[in-house]
């Protein structure tokens, strides 16, 4: 039970950061300045960030310990987040890809 369950884990971080490096072409693609790092062939890590503009910033991290969202402005942090609330908030940075929302209109912390 605990070979598959470690196997599906491994499978889950590789995907995941197969979307992130995804998400980090297609933001670029559309304007905003973003990056995606892994390190290794294996997949089993990677480091999200995208400027948003105005000093606003989100860091996204994978590896085998979990996720964390980071949204920062002005140096500062402003939410940090784990697990699946991290990945929900990507959700809300994807569906800025998805509708389109240009750097400046976009807003996706309420503080």
């Amino acid at each position: 039970m605990f070979v598959r369950l470690a196997d599906q884990h491994r499978r889950f971080v590789q995907d995941l950061v197969m979307n992130l490096q995804a998400l980090a072409i297609t933001l670029e693609n559309q304007g905003y300045m973003a990056s995606c790092y892994t390190c290794g062939g294996q997949m089993s890590s990677a480091s999200f960030m995208v400027s948003l503009g105005q000093d606003h910033l989100i860091r996204f991290l994978v590896s085998d310990y979990g996720v964390t969202w980071t949204e920062m402005r002005d140096d500062r942090e402003l939410m940090k987040l784990e697990g699946d609330e991290a990945i929900s908030q990507l959700q809300e940075l994807a569906n800025l890809v998805k509708y389109q929302v240009k750097p400046a209109d976009c807003n996706l912390v309420a503080v």
